[in-house]
């Protein structure tokens, strides 16, 4: 299909279509795309966010959202045929949060003893790096 609109005018494309929005914090959101501007600010419609720990994941209903363009990282259109078939099992909205913070604890901790090598060694956790999985 030949598309002669540029830019964020090509997401004109996409409205009404099923969207999965990445953030730049790293959240999930799965919605409708109901409405995007010049500045690819996005509106979401019927919103989950979506956490994934391992094989398993949890949806937290969000209803409509608004998402400043600049705080998107991937946007793609979910394959609808495809999404009853994922490798994953959901669990309950609390059972993820838990299993998310568990994970994060162990991220933290990791870090933690990683600083604390080097700082032995002589050296200094550069903080860039600090947001950054070993």
């Amino acid at each position: 299909m030949d598309n002669p609109l540029f830019g964020t005018a090509h997401m004109l494309y996409e409205v009404d279509k099923k969207l999965m929005v990445l953030l730049h914090d790293g959240r999930t959101l799965i919605g409708y795309l109901r409405s995007v501007d010049q500045f690819a600010n996005l509106v979401l419609h019927r919103t989950i966010e979506r956490i994934h720990v391992g094989k398993e994941y949890g949806d937290i209903q969000r209803g409509v959202v608004i998402i400043r363009g600049e705080n998107v990282v991937l946007l793609g259109e979910i394959d609808r045929e495809k999404e009853s078939e994922l490798p994953l099992r959901e669990i309950s909205v609390d059972d993820i949060l838990d299993a998310q913070r568990r994970e994060q604890e162990a991220r933290q901790e990791k870090h933690r003893l990683v600083a604390k090598a080097l700082k032995e060694r002589g050296l200094n956790m550069n903080s860039e790096l600090a947001q950054d999985e070993f």
